[in-house]
Parts: structure tokens; C-alpha cells; sequence
């Protein structure tokens, strides 16, 4: 395919072998090819001022290194620059193409560079590119920590680019090789890098390619945004035995655990949920009153974890807990936590306060499996000690868009899209969990009286409550925008 794209992406695989005429026009070919020419400020002009193209070669005493790239136009067209670029260097080997920071610091790109959405996107690029196959990637934590070096594990693997790691490596934050002898892999990461620094820089993509661009966006943001199959918990049931679904509330979780347990388990364990007042006595064993008889009795009784596991003797058997970390689980567990581990090689057993069906000992059967939920957004309820989290392996349910896709109105997949869009862009990473799930926005027949009612009595009640609390932070001015579009989106579809 000889599209412009291509042709940028074949002058950066060919390294040190092209000439700096021919990475300028290159360059200057994706403006009216890929992105419109209004995009690229005075793009006539011989030295675009937001094009670096420094590929003569030096060496020497000069010691050159040869770059190419686009920069923040604000920044002078020669010297030191600031802000965010995308850049590569040539080498005999192909090209290291990455983003990074000028070394005059994060101006005039602070904007970019502290906004959660951009370093969301930065991961995510990374393992797009690892599913693509690029056999070395690497992504800073935050893109706008300046200090902090490329480490040794990776520069050890890029032997090419020393002399780049040696001036520039404070300044890179996201990187890639385009290799010399792939061109469809050199086109798959240069447009990777080039469609992400474009959505950041605001650039017009042009009709005939804003599907594909937007394709890509929207796959990075889905990273964060991805659950587990039915099977895949399934799996992980099997090796760990005992697992815990967390995320947002609305996305499912107390559902999967239930139709895993019908359909996996034929039903055969049980369901109970936690609460503040969940104790010892409920959940393991306990003394309880025996009403039979004229005069009070207590009797030793089996609690749910007991049962569940009278029931796991004949055939394999799921204990469902929901809401798991409302219950304070060291009082609740006590000695029994000592049977959570998936790993052991034979049964556990511990003593027990009571006998209970004529034993004081307890064992917990391998074919007894534990799948848990956990609410992520509720703040009042602490997080699991590490002892007792170690024992679980914690899986993340966060809101699916295909299911607002298939059971929602246009409006409600709308609505998701801009819940999701300002918590992706703007949220801190421990607001992350806050976001609404997609539950809030499911009707039956895609009726919109039944949307509205949703939005009014459920989802708007929530997200007031997250705007009062100020959970999210910085990002609770985009959230109250977001909020008053669904009021309005409500007020409209319901007729009224």
C-alpha cells in the first residue's frame, strides 16, 4: 500500500540510509494524504516550525545525533524545544521511534503530559504494540516524570541507539524499534505513533481515514476497559480455587458469580452475602438457640463455609460471596483463612471452638471453590489486608460497551460513551473505579421511558453523590458536565 503513511514509515525502517530531503517530504506528504493540511501550521515554508529534521549526519567531535520529528509548534523552529514530540532516531539496524519531552521541559504541553487520559493512552499503546508482535517496547509509569532514565533492561537490548540513550534518555518516556526488513510491522508502528500524537495534538484526520483513527483510539481506551469471559473466570476458578470479582458497581459482577454457578456447578454451593455484621458464627461455625425445646439450648451449628463444603464431597462446589469486603473478613475467617491456599498440596485442616457433626476439626475439600465480589467505589469500606488478599486471585470487572451496544438506545450508548470519555481522560487512578457501570444504562425492547427512569433514579443520584464527596477529584468540573448532559439527555426522552 503506497499511501503517505507508508512512505513515512519506510524512510524511518530504512535508518541511516535516508537522506534528510527525503524524510522532510515524507513528512510533509501525511498533511492533505492523512490529516488535513489545516492541521500543519505554515506547512510551505522550507523549516515547518513544529518538523525537526536534524538526520545530517555528524559524528565526531560534533557528536550529532540524528532525529527527526514533530514538536508542539510553539516552540522556536531551531534550538532546545519543550513539550511533548514524536521522534526517531536512525540507525544501521532501523529506527527508534518514540515520544518524549523537550529538554526545555513540559511547557507549553502541560496540559498533555499531567492528563491521566494521556497516560492511559501511553500504556495502552504498549501493549497494542506488544499484541502486534514488536519485540521491544517500553512505556514510562508517568510520562511527565523528567529524571528518570530508560532503564538498563532495555537500553542493554538497544545497543543501535547508545549514543541517544546517553544525551536523551532523561527526556523519553514511550518507545518502539521499526525494524529495516518488515514494512507492514514498520507501518503498523509508525502509524500507531502517528494516530495517538495526532488525537493528542488535536490534528484533522481526514474522512477517508477517521474510521481507522478512531478504530485505534478507541481500542486504547477499551484496554482499560476490558472483562473477563465467563470462561476465563472458569479457568482461573480451576487453578486458583479462589477468586475475587472487583470493580465499579454495575458491571455484572454478582450476575457472572450467579451464572457460573448455575451453569458451571449445576447449581450444586451456595450464595450468601457479607455485611458489617457478617461474623465467625455465620460463616464458619457458631453457637446458635435451639427453639425446639422448652428450656434454652445453644447448639453447635455449621456456617455457610461448612455447608458449602458438605456440599463439595460428592461433587465440585462454588461458594458465592457477595460484597465480600463489606464484612471485617479477619473476624469473620479467623483460623479459617488458614485453609485459603490454592496452592497447597494436600488438605488443610484446623481446630475449630465447637464440635459441629461430631468433629472439632475442620478440613477444606479441593473441590470446594470460592468466587467472591468485591465493590471497588465504595469508600467507606477498606481495602482487604495483604494477608488475607494474597489468598485470592483478584479479577477486574469494569463497564463492557458491547452490552450497552446490544441492550441500550443510541442515547444510552451516548451517554456511556461521555461517562467513560471524561473518566478516562480526567480521573486519578483510584477514582478510576468509580465509574458507573453499564447496568445503568440497560432497557428492555430499547424503550426510552425505561432509560430515563434509569438515568433519573439511578445513575444521576450516584454521580451527585460522587460530586458532593468529591471523589473525583480535579476532575469533578468535567464530571458536572457530563452529569447535566444526562439531566438533559432524561428531560428529553421521556416526553417531557
Amino acid at each position: 500500500m503506497n499511501d503517505a503513511v507508508q512512505e513515512l514509515a519506510d524512510a524511518i525502517a530504512a535508518g541511516s540510509a535516508t537522506t534528510d530531503i527525503k524524510m522532510m517530504q515524507a513528512m510533509k506528504g501525511l498533511f492533505g494524504s492523512r490529516y488535513h493540511k489545516r492541521s500543519a501550521s505554515h506547512l510551505d515554508s522550507d523549516k515547518p516550525p513544529f518538523i525537526r529534521n536534524a538526520y545530517g549526519r555528524g559524528g565526531g567531535a560534533t557528536e550529532h545525533v540524528a532525529y527527526a520529528g514533530f514538536i508542539n509548534p510553539e516552540n522556536p523552529p531551531s534550538g532546545p524545544y519543550g513539550g511533548t514530540s514524536l521522534v526517531w532516531f536512525p540507525s544501521e539496524e532501523g529506527c527508534l521511534i518514540d515520544f518524549g519531552i523537550g529538554t526545555r521541559g513540559l511547557s507549553p504541553d502541560e496540559g498533555i503530559l499531567t492528563r491521566p487520559g494521556h497516560r492511559r493512552r501511553i500504556s495502552s499503546l504498549r501493549q497494542y504494540l506488544v499484541e502486534k508482535g514488536v519485540p521491544v517496547t517500553w512505556v514510562r509509569q508517568d510520562p511527565a516524570t523528567i529524571g528518570e532514565p530508560v532503564p538498563t533492561v532495555i537500553t542493554r537490548q538497544l545497543q543501535a541507539w547508545n549514543s541517544v540513550f546517553k544525551r536523551y534518555s532523561n527526556e523519553l518516556y514511550c518507545l518502539a524499534v521499526v525494524p529495516k526488513d518488515s514494512p507492514d510491522m514498520a507501518r503498523t508502528i509508525v502509524q500507531a505513533f502517528l494516530d495517538l500524537y495526532a488525537y493528542e495534538r488535536g490534528w484533522e484526520v481526514l474522512k477517508s481515514c477517521q474510521d481507522e483513527a478512531a478504530l485505534f483510539i478507541a481500542s486504547l481506551h477499551a484496554m482499560w476497559l476490558s472483562s473477563p469471559s465467563e470462561n476465563e473466570v472458569v479457568e482461573l476458578l480451576d487453578k486458583r480455587r479462589f477468586v475475587v470479582l472487583e470493580g465499579p458497581p454495575g458491571t455484572g459482577k454478582s450476575r457472572l458469580a450467579e451464572r457460573v454457578l448455575a451453569k458451571r456447578y449445576a447449581k450444586n454451593g451456595l450464595i450468601t452475602q457479607f455485611h458489617p455484621s457478617t461474623t465467625y458464627e455465620d460463616f464458619v461455625a457458631g453457637l446458635s438457640p435451639d427453639i425446639a425445646h422448652d428450656s434454652l439450648r445453644f447448639e453447635a451449628r455449621a456456617g455457610h463455609l461448612m455447608r458449602a463444603s458438605e456440599l463439595a464431597q460428592t461433587s465440585p462446589a462454588l461458594l458465592v460471596i457477595d460484597e465480600i469486603n463489606r464484612a471485617d473478613l479477619g473476624r469473620v475467617l479467623g483460623e479459617a483463612i488458614y485453609l485459603f491456599e490454592a496452592g497447597a498440596e494436600a488438605e488443610r485442616n484446623v481446630r475449630i471452638p465447637h464440635v459441629v457433626n461430631g468433629t472439632d476439626t475442620f478440613t477444606l475439600p479441593k473441590s470446594l471453590h470460592v468466587l467472591a465480589t468485591m465493590n471497588t467505589a465504595d469508600r467507606s469500606i477498606a481495602r482487604m489486608d495483604l494477608a488475607i488478599r494474597r489468598r485470592f486471585a483478584f479479577v477486574t470487572m469494569m463497564p463492557d460497551r458491547s452490552v450497552v451496544q446490544a441492550h441500550s438506545t443510541p442515547a444510552g450508548l451516548q451517554l456511556f460513551d461521555a461517562l467513560c470519555d471524561v473518566f478516562l481522560e480526567f480521573a486519578p487512578d483510584d477514582a478510576l473505579s468509580l465509574l458507573p457501570g453499564h447496568s445503568y444504562f440497560l432497557v428492555n425492547d430499547g424503550a426510552d421511558a425505561a432509560l430515563r427512569s434509569r438515568l433519573n433514579h439511578e445513575l444521576l443520584p450516584l454521580i451527585d453523590d460522587y460530586i458532593n464527596e468529591g471523589y473525583l477529584g480535579p476532575a469533578t468540573g468535567s464530571l458536572y458536565a457530563v452529569r447535566n448532559q444526562i439531566a438533559d439527555v432524561a428531560a428529553l426522552i421521556g416526553g417531557n
